[in-house]
């Protein structure tokens, strides 16, 4: 079987791979390899994500908000519905817990003009269910949207296949090589080269490094779970907003006529096909039964992913300090869906030489924020 040879191989179709899939393919053969029978099988696939300018470290925060003109307006026939819709977002604070969000408030507000702070009786007219005596203070950013994950993920897909970009299936990567100016992948589906590899490969991407024999960034893996339950008979929540502990010890929002919510864990575990611990649920079912007046009887659904990160937790976006052609897109930890359009824009501008693109540089962030050498010393 011949070599199937591209100017960049990406490891890895979730949403890392797929964004910069879309930009790299409109000057450059692309091809994506994916270990699954399908793209965005483990994490992005998984993900309840929204669009919050307020959330996260600052430069996740600023991939969010330079990914936001893209995401709220795509060009014409990138997907088939918005999107985003609109949803707001309440941070919560105990009394223990005031300071806390007061010091928060005023460290987004340097990126986020619309995020204010709010009295309880406040926050208990957007979201009823909230349960009196346990708030203290609340904080409100109703420029927080939902996010259709699919559409945004296939919509990457569908627009660089458009482009010329090809997709393997199955084709788990079982050995790496740089020879003759290019790596060479061999996978089950045959095998293929390109001088420049990009290590999109999620909660795998240290697993990668290794075969490629180049120095691992520390990459953990962590589990995230989620469970979606009735909400009460006869109350319609569709239009209240996220509500989210400020301490990041839970969150609650509607989705699609039930409640989804999360103890925003972060446990560590290998890579792996992660699923839900019963421990995990019922700390979720006790945090948001403490907060509101919400009765988890029956769950509908429940689920894991993970989330991965370096030690910063700011992505890692560049090329290797130890091994020629090999590029680092890794650690988005869970901004992965809101920040895509300018984490791709960015590592294909780096990944062709172009430097850290003006959308993203204008914030004072450079290649050494985002590169791989930071976490070498």
């Amino acid at each position: 079987m011949p070599v199937r040879e591209c100017n960049f191989l990406i490891v890895g179709t979730g949403i890392a791979g797929a964004s910069a899939a879309y930009h790299l393919a409109d000057s450059s053969s692309v091809i994506l390899l994916e270990r699954e029978s399908q793209p965005g099988y483990h994490s992005t696939g998984r993900s309840a994500a929204v669009y919050a300018e307020s959330y996260g470290p600052r430069l996740m925060r600023v991939m969010t908000v330079a990914s936001g003109p893209f995401l709220r307006k795509p060009p014409a026939g990138f997907a088939e519905v918005p999107l985003m819709h609109p949803r707001g977002a309440l941070f919560l604070a105990r009394e223990d817990q005031r300071s806390a969000l007061e010091d928060l408030v005023k460290e987004l507000s340097e990126l986020s003009d619309d995020l204010r702070l709010m009295a309880p009786e406040e926050a208990f007219k957007l979201c009823p269910v909230l349960k009196r005596g346990y708030l203290a203070l609340a904080a409100q950013d109703p420029t927080v949207m939902d996010m259709d994950v699919n559409a945004i993920h296939q919509g990457y897909l569908r627009a660089a296949r458009a482009k010329g970009a090809e997709i393997a299936t199955g084709a788990e990567v079982t050995a790496l090589e740089w020879r003759g100016g290019a790596w060479h992948a061999r996978t089950k589906v045959g095998e293929f080269s390109a001088p420049v590899l990009i290590n999109a490969a999620g909660a795998w991407a240290d697993v990668v490094a290794s075969l490629a024999g180049v120095r691992t960034i520390g990459l953990q893996p962590k589990r995230r779970t989620v469970i979606v339950f009735d909400g009460p008979a006869g109350l319609d929540m569709a239009k209240y907003p996220i509500a989210a502990d400020c301490g990041e010890q839970f969150y609650f929002k509607p989705e699609s006529g039930r409640v989804l919510a999360s103890p925003a864990d972060e446990t560590p575990v290998e890579p792996q096909d992660v699923q839900p611990e019963e421990i995990d649920i019922a700390l979720v079912v006790d945090r948001v039964e403490q907060a509101s007046t919400l009765k988890v009887e029956r769950i509908v659904r429940r689920w894991a992913g993970l989330r991965s990160f370096v030690r910063d937790k700011n992505p890692v976006v560049g090329f290797a300090p130890d091994a020629q052609g090999f590029f680092w897109l890794a650690g988005q930890g869970g901004y992965g869906i809101q920040t895509s359009y300018a984490m791709g824009l960015t590592a294909a501008s780096l990944a062709t030489g172009k430097g850290v693109p003006d959308a993203v540089k204008s914030y004072g962030v450079s290649e050494n924020d985002l590169g791989p050498q930071r976490l070498c010393s």
